[in-house]
């Protein structure tokens, strides 16, 4: 089997095999057809790529088609949503189409059904119908209204159409099997009275057809050579393929091509809610400003909390196409984004909880402006000016007044370094009656040669912009907020999943345009919010540099022994860390994933001295030079300074041939 033949997924390979069968390449022909009763999520995105993907794979055209039978739930708003979404992501459709484009045709295919004795009205009571249809161990037996005559089915048929009675009154059913083993097989509806009107069509029609009968039509009729959906509708299938076989007979010149469904499994991720009904719960209720809020899976709340269709698309890839369902972890969506904004986000400097710094000893009034670079992983980027003065903004989680030697920021008597200037001293501090320290005093130091283990960020106060910040966390507690039978998923939203904070950026942000992303420096991605004017900035925390749920989540299998869990728990850090090294360049993406977490939670408690050892590791050990530069990485970002040593171990992985190496080295 060649390599080109392994890297094929099982939609592929069906696709080869029907090829190799005489299928026409020009003759394939895929959709997505989403239903315009409410905005895409982070679900569809699997469908999107899937499709779209394979019409880029293949140069075959991709319809775009509303499945809008449903007016009652159905929205312009809807639509105009979902188109600009697709685009978004860089996919472009060959026709945008819609299933009410197909009302008449599906009509005079239901008509002409009834007149072959395969549809009839039934004119019982929903709860009549569903009591005669059986279970999935019992078989449905006949309702009263099965055997009407041709000449009857078709009357109460076109006064349906023309209005006469009213909803719920009566329907349309297939005549196919009330004793089939496929519950979906036993005289499904094909048509029901709605006196609504469509967003499309107005008041011409208050029949609509059914989803199971429009859907597979709607493909027929535009030719779709496969039609490619989720899991729950392999059921589906027969009723799929049966529909189709009986209005072939009417037009087989003109529509040769019967589709092909093939079902591949859906896209769940931990921590979110996909169904779009529960989702407008959240907006109705104003739990979420809307479908656009930053905490909702939709893809427009994605792309407004700061994610790039890069990331999302990189997200599918790293999913792939499976045939079982299964739930994946929302950290890996959050590794993709992480990934790709550490190579195009600019980086700058912001304060979120500031205390005040004062140098006592740099001259009063006096101002610089230093030479910040904008990326260290973009040459291109070039670099900018940042303002220095006497008085600076520094965070107060960055100054103790006594600390051990693993705190790497400043402390009383500690130096540290200013990011792009000048080495300071804390020499004392200033306190309120309560005891909180509201001015720190510290000293410079122009030598800038001294080697010190930390470095900080700041903001300039004479020259610092005010900013609200919205700093977003996950939007439900639970791993899995809608599987619990006995507790509503309402019961699981976060109450901390948005923070508002009053932050200080640097006067460089002063520009910044609606939709700008960028990285504060050793705080996290950040972009600005569609709310943000020229006279207030407004910026959404897109994700962290680091996943802090892993400190979150349980640090011990429950399937452990107790003695062995304890064990664990009292190594060292560094030697749990290091367990890691054996195999984590051949572990699945998301097996590695929430390793990587693991390990920085747990660098958390190395100091310096138990990493530097670590960076003479043979070039053949790559898993565990890996995991000491996510290690690495964690002090960096706790404000360790850089020196020659770390210079060397990051420069040596960035000429390795180790993919997964070298994307770590060029994070740091």
């Amino acid at each position: 089997m060649s390599e080109e033949t392994k890297s094929l997924n099982f939609i592929e390979h069906i696709i080869e095999e029907d090829l190799r069968n005489g299928l026409e390449k020009e003759a394939l022909r895929f959709r997505f057809p989403p239903e315009p009763n409410g905005y895409l999520h982070i679900g569809h995105t699997k469908a999107i790529g899937i499709s779209f993907g394979l019409g880029e794979k293949y140069q075959a055209p991709v319809n775009l088609r509303f499945d809008d039978t449903n007016p009652a739930k159905e929205e312009q708003e809807y639509v105009d949503a979902i188109k600009r979404d697709i685009a978004w992501l860089g996919y472009q459709w060959a026709n945008e189409l819609y299933s009410s484009d197909y009302f008449q045709q599906l009509y005079d295919w239901a008509v002409a059904l009834i007149k072959e004795g395969k549809a009839y009205v039934d004119s019982q009571s929903s709860e009549a119908m569903a009591e005669q249809k059986g279970t999935p161990t019992q078989p449905g037996v006949d309702g009263p209204y099965r055997n009407r005559s041709i000449e009857e089915n078709l009357d109460l048929f076109q006064r349906m159409k023309a209005g006469e009675f009213p909803e719920g009154s009566h329907v349309l059913r297939a005549k196919i099997d009330m004793q089939h083993p496929n519950m979906l097989m036993r005289d499904p509806l094909m048509y029901r009275i709605l006196k609504k009107s469509h967003h499309r069509t107005g008041n011409d029609w208050c029949i609509y057809p059914m989803y199971d009968w429009t859907h597979g039509e709607s493909d027929y009729m535009e030719q779709i050579s496969h039609s490619l959906c989720s899991l729950e509708f392999k059921p589906h299938r027969e009723l799929y393929d049966w529909f189709k076989e009986q209005v072939y007979k009417y037009q087989p010149e003109a529509l040769p091509m019967l589709p092909k469904q093939r079902e591949f499994a859906r896209l769940n991720l931990s921590y979110t809610i996909m169904s779009k009904r529960k989702l407008l719960k959240l907006v109705e209720q104003g739990v979420v400003s809307g479908w656009d809020d930053p905490r909702m899976p939709t893809i427009s709340g994605l792309r407004r909390r700061g994610y790039t269709p890069d990331s999302i698309r990189q997200f599918i890839d790293k999913v792939g196409v499976a045939k079982r369902d299964n739930v994946i972890d929302v950290s890996l969506l959050e590794f993709c984004i992480r990934e790709d904004l550490n190579k195009t986000a600019p980086r700058v400097m912001a304060v979120l909880d500031p205390v005040k710094l004062v140098i006592t000893n740099y001259p009063e009034g006096q101002e610089e402006w230093l030479e910040a670079e904008n990326n260290q992983e973009d040459d291109s980027a070039g670099f900018r000016k940042v303002p220095f003065s006497r008085e600076l903004y520094i965070e107060k989680d960055d100054f103790k007044e006594e600390a051990s030697s693993k705190f790497f920021r400043l402390k009383l008597g500690g130096e540290v370094r200013l990011k792009n200037a000048y080495i300071i001293k804390a020499e004392g501090v200033v306190k309120d009656a309560d005891g909180n320290v509201t001015e720190i005093h510290a000293t410079y130091s122009e030598d800038t040669e001294k080697k010190v283990k930390g470095t900080l960020h700041w903001v300039s106060i004479k020259h610092a912009i005010k900013a609200e910040v919205r700093e977003y966390d996950r939007l439900f507690l639970d791993e899995a907020p809608d599987s619990h039978a006995d507790k509503d998923f309402m019961e699981f939203i976060n109450p901390e999943s948005l923070k508002i904070i009053d932050a200080f950026v640097e006067p460089s942000l002063l520009e910044a345009k609606v939709g700008e992303r960028f990285q504060f420096q050793r705080l996290g991605y950040f972009n600005v919010d569609d709310d943000s004017t020229s006279e207030k900035l407004v910026f959404n925390k897109t994700v962290g540099l680091r996943d802090t749920w892993a400190k979150q989540a349980p640090k011990n299998n429950e399937n452990q022994p107790a003695k062995k869990q304890n064990q664990q728990s009292n190594r060292p850090a560094i030697e749990q860390i290091k367990s890691y090294g054996k195999k984590y360049d051949r572990m699945k993406d998301d097996e590695r994933i929430k390793a990587k977490s693991e390990i920085q939670e747990l660098a958390q408690n190395v100091s310096y001295s138990d990493v530097e050892p670590l960076f003479g590791t043979s070039a053949k050990k790559v898993g565990t030079r890996i995991i000491t530069m996510i290690t690495l990485g964690v002090l960096l970002n706790n404000g360790l300074e850089r020196n020659s040593e770390i210079n060397d171990f990051i420069a040596k992985a960035l000429d390795d041939k180790n993919d997964l190496l070298v994307a770590e080295a060029k994070a740091l």
